[in-house]
């Protein structure tokens, strides 16, 4: 990880940096594309479709179920505009969800949909207190994996089997959690996913995935098509509206080709840990470094703000802290000075901590804590 040379870096919550596999891959992209022009484009899609498989090796499910979209609204916005609501049904959201996984149901409104906000406690999403919320014009449960500003992880296995013993479907906005903890689709049966691979997955803003099953496929509707919409989709000259049959439908247009790439060169780094070392070993790590980031700031006198225990099962990387004296802006900026990156986010410091900060990094930020 490049980053780490010149900073302590925690701020993957946010933007992540860029790993030096998918720094490599835009580099070299970059001088193609200025050398040759198109001439290596059939290479670059190919390229492309391999993300398409890796990413249906990581959450086990079918390649044809995969779209690649630029960011996790898209994905989101696949089924809020997609699905096939009439007036009087309802979705429920979780309290103090990213703006994304809120605005897209929202705007159903107009459609007669109502939204069901139900409360977190102390940034917990409880499943019992969502499931309570589910009537007979319940049609979607749509939430985070990972909280952005608790960092809590909900229990997603439970979730999907009380909502579909219901009859409910389950939309998931994975970007906090994506290629970090396990998800095997085939076990835990999550109806959609989308999730960007700016963050945990260490690739460029701009390229990420989605997956909607391939039993829901002609229940969405595509709410925006184009020419890579359809089958044989390179005659242009005699082109035919017939959707593809896998989820690539929902792909419009052109790809960013330079930022899918370049998560396709992180994602390998991920699978080949995965393959070796086993599907948890980057969550583990993940947990072990947080959880000692919490023992450090305890000792040096911050207060964390969230209570994610029992922590092996609804921790994250994402530790959220206050020291005492210090606004989050200011102790942010102090920050920065000493080279470490934080965020502002639940009304306190966000440290968001990946598998490569070692104990060097860690110690920095508890030490500026102490100070």
């Amino acid at each position: 990880m490049p980053v780490s040379r010149e900073w302590a870096y925690f701020d993957h919550a946010a933007v992540g940096p860029l790993s030096g596999a998918a720094a490599d891959s835009l580099s070299r992209f970059s001088q193609d594309a200025s050398l040759n022009g198109d001439v290596h484009w059939m290479q670059w899609s190919g390229r492309v479709q391999e993300l398409r498989q890796m990413t249906s090796e990581l959450l086990h499910c079918g390649i044809d179920e995969v779209a690649l979209v630029p960011n996790t609204t898209t994905g989101i916005n696949f089924v809020a505009n997609g699905f096939p609501w009439t007036e009087g049904d309802n979705v429920i959201v979780p309290d103090g969800e990213f703006p994304s996984n809120l605005f897209p149901w929202l705007n159903q409104n107009s459609r007669g949909v109502e939204v069901r906000v139900v409360p977190r406690r102390d940034g917990r999403v409880i499943v019992d207190d969502l499931i309570e919320r589910i009537d007979s014009r319940t049609r979607l449960i749509a939430v985070s994996w990972v909280g952005y500003a608790s960092g809590f992880r909900i229990d997603l296995e439970r979730l999907v089997e009380q909502a579909h013993h219901r009859g409910v479907l389950v939309f998931l906005d994975a970007i906090q959690g994506l290629g970090i903890y396990p998800l095997d689709l085939q076990t835990c049966d999550v109806d959609f996913l989308s999730a960007d691979g700016h963050k945990w997955l260490l690739g460029p803003e701009g390229a990420g995935v989605a997956v909607i099953r391939k039993r829901h496929l002609e229940t969405l509707r595509c709410d925006s098509v184009g020419w890579a919409s359809v089958q044989n989709s390179h005659l242009f000259s005699g082109a035919t509206f017939d959707l593809r049959e896998t989820a690539q439908r929902f792909e419009g247009g052109s790809a960013n080709m330079s930022g899918l790439m370049a998560l396709a060169s992180s994602m390998d780094m991920f699978l080949s840990v995965i393959r070796t070392h086993g599907v948890s070993a980057i969550g583990d790590r993940v947990l072990e470094r947080a959880t000692r980031l919490r023992e450090l700031l305890r000792q040096r006198g911050a207060n964390l703000l969230f209570d994610n225990e029992p922590f092996d099962q609804h921790g994250s990387g994402i530790v959220t802290f206050e020291v005492p004296g210090q606004t989050p802006a200011d102790f942010r900026s102090r920050a920065l000075e000493n080279h470490i990156v934080v965020s502002c986010r639940g009304g306190g410091i966000r440290a968001s901590v990946h598998v490569y900060n070692n104990d060097a990094d860690l110690e920095r930020l508890s030490e500026l804590v102490a100070r």
